[in-house]
């Protein structure tokens, strides 16, 4: 008799759905001021979802064991878009909204005696409803997370390849690139200055940091935006790339996210106006990773511009041309004065008295001359590493002549 009589209160239920559905779409429209603004489409499905909802209920409330999975399964008539549609607070808002529209309602639909039955079942079945909604929006979390990582790693891919155009704007756009971040989270210009990172991908054992990032990638660019900067990763093979927006200072930022580097070198690339530009920081920082081993003692990370002397005997034309046309050409301008004796310095293995002399010339005007050459091309004669790097650039410029430059390059 007790199971005719649940049965007999299920039928009742079953015969009341149409208007529980019409009652919890006019409750949604009347009392959430979003929902009126959502397309008719959207509210269509959202619609169909709460109707769905109501009669999965009704089944779930006939037999509870029987159809113990009801509630997992109400979003499944929704199309896929609905996460994007409407928030989890949104989704949570429908369901409480729909759940006290039954409540009032059922004692008009109902007898007075199934009311508290079909109530306290009410409330077991809108817990099950919570916990699928937040299970279908975590499932949509993650389908997005492995979605952006791939866009993210094919966008940093084109800068590395030089294939920038609209579509890598975009794109960045798409993934919450503004260009920059700044100290205390305004949003930069969109012309923001942007720098291209490289360095050795960490190892496996990398310990995973205390906010809970799941993977190298998001701890750089969280370390990035703590830092002050936009970013922008991937781990190509066994290289790390970043690609940093809205900061001057790039060495600074990376200092600040080299323990997520593995082992070895990092090579940060000049400063460029803007992300369709950089493919030339880029390209020096991969060249300066290429070049780097022949400089032992590198800091740390290292600036592609303080490689020009190793890119450029390891065969990069564009660390050649640099050297040549910032360096060299300057120091023949006018009498060429400076050249000769800058040249003469560093043929007298740095010998200043040996300059002066092989010039005829007194030692105090040769250290005038070296400075302004240091002040002319940046490089210090003084310096062991400036020299070594304006003998280089004395060899390049005397190659690089108009006669020869074609074949040399």
């Amino acid at each position: 008799m007790v199971r005719d009589g649940h049965r007999a209160r299920a039928d009742r239920l079953q015969g009341a759905t149409g208007a529980l559905a019409t009652a919890a779409q006019a409750a949604m429209e009347a009392e959430l001021p979003w929902f009126a603004q959502l397309s008719a489409q959207d509210r269509s499905w959202i619609g169909l979802v709460a109707q769905s909802g109501i009669s999965a209920f009704v089944e779930w409330f006939r037999d509870p064991e029987a159809h113990s999975s009801m509630p997992t399964r109400i979003f499944g008539s929704a199309p896929r878009e609905f996460t994007r549609v409407i928030s989890l607070h949104q989704t949570v808002d429908l369901v409480r909204t729909t759940i006290e529209t039954i409540e009032n309602t059922i004692g008009t639909l109902l007898p007075p005696d199934d009311v508290p039955i079909v109530h306290e079942a009410m409330q077991r079945y809108a817990r099950e409803v919570a916990f699928a909604a937040a299970t279908v929006y975590a499932q949509a979390a993650e389908m997005r997370g492995a979605w952006d990582a791939r866009l993210e790693a094919l966008l940093v891919d084109s800068v590395i390849r030089g294939e920038t155009d609209e579509s890598v704007r975009s794109r960045a756009s798409a993934l919450g690139w503004t260009g920059a971040v700044g100290t205390t989270g305004s949003i930069a210009p969109s012309g923001a200055e942007v720098a291209v990172v490289v360095g050795r991908a960490p190892e496996a054992e990398t310990p995973a940091p205390a906010n809970g990032s799941s993977s190298i990638v998001d701890m750089v660019r969280h370390a990035a935006r703590e830092a002050g900067a936009d970013a922008l990763c991937a781990i190509q093979g066994d290289r790390l790339v970043v690609v940093l927006g809205g900061t001057s200072k790039p060495v600074e930022i990376v200092q600040k996210l080299a323990r997520w580097f593995g082992p070895g070198p990092i090579v940060v690339g000049p400063v460029v106006k803007d992300l369709m530009s950089a493919v030339t920081s880029a390209r020096a920082a991969v060249a300066g990773l290429r070049a780097v081993a022949a400089w032992p003692r590198a800091p740390r990370p290292v600036e592609a511009d303080e490689l020009l002397p190793e890119r450029s005997l390891s065969g990069d034309g564009h660390a050649r041309r640099q050297l040549a046309n910032e360096v060299y050409s300057p120091l023949t301008a006018g009498d060429g004065v400076l050249l000769d004796t800058v040249s003469a310095y560093l043929d007298s293995g740095g010998s200043i008295e040996a300059t002066a002399r092989a010039l005829y010339v007194h030692a105090n005007t040769v250290r005038y001359r070296l400075k302004r050459v240091a002040d002319l091309t940046g490089y210090n004669p003084l310096n062991p590493r400036d020299s070594f790097t304006l003998r280089v650039a004395l060899t390049l410029g005397r190659l690089l002549t108009p006669d020869a430059s074609s074949s040399v390059l």
